[in-house]
Order: C-alpha cells, then sequence, then structure tokens
C-alpha cells in the first residue's frame, strides 16, 4: 500500500478531529453566553443555574486542554511522516498560515476619494 495515500488518511482524520474540537469549543461557548443571557431574561438569580454554568465553563476548560493535546499530536504525526518517509505535504487547510502562526501580510486601507 502506498506509504503518501495511508498517511493521507490518518491526516484526514487529524484534520477532521481538530475541526470536532474547535467545533465543540464554538458551540459550549455559545451555550455558556445563552444561559447568561436567558438567566438576564428571565431576571433571576445569579445562583439559579450556577452549578450547571460551572460544569459547562468545566467543559470547555476540558475541551481546551483537547485541542492542546490534538495540536501537540499533529506535531508528533508530523515527525512520524518523516520518520517513515513520507516528504510529500499532506493535503489539509489550503490556506494555512505558517508554523508560529504569524502573518506578514500587512493590512493597508484604502484611501476613499475626496
Amino acid at each position: 500500500m502506498d506509504k503518501t495515500l495511508v498517511a493521507q488518511g490518518v491526516a484526514n482524520k487529524l484534520f477532521a478531529t481538530e475541526k470536532a474540537i474547535d467545533a465543540a469549543i464554538a458551540e459550549a461557548a455559545q451555550l455558556l453566553g445563552g444561559m447568561a443571557q436567558a438567566r438576564a431574561d428571565l431576571r433571576v438569580s445569579a445562583v439559579v443555574g450556577d452549578e450547571a454554568t460551572r460544569k459547562i465553563a468545566e467543559t470547555i476548560s476540558q475541551l481546551t486542554q483537547a485541542r492542546t493535546a490534538i495540536v501537540e499530536a499533529h506535531r508528533e504525526l508530523d515527525r512520524v511522516k518523516g520518520q517513515i518517509g513520507v516528504r510529500t505535504k499532506l493535503i489539509g487547510v489550503v490556506d494555512k498560515p505558517p508554523p508560529d502562526g504569524v502573518t506578514t501580510d500587512v493590512y493597508t486601507p484604502v484611501r476613499q476619494a475626496s
């Protein structure tokens, strides 16, 4: 079996997992915000639902830890790719920023004609 194809299959699963974790973080954050808004809309005390709020905040923290772990796994799998002799770039996010996360693009506003 072709190493590159097998590695791409693993990469696809990795990318899907990263995306799912990010989506779960976003959903949980929206849930937490929605609960706070609902409490305000209903004009109920902060103690109402406090334990549920704490548990959801804890869930967000755990999801964030999972995100960190999957990013570390991504880096490790990149090293493994080299160890097994796969030298090609595997297809994932097309507009991926550089590894340090810093882009060199500089925003220059366009001036309106007077």
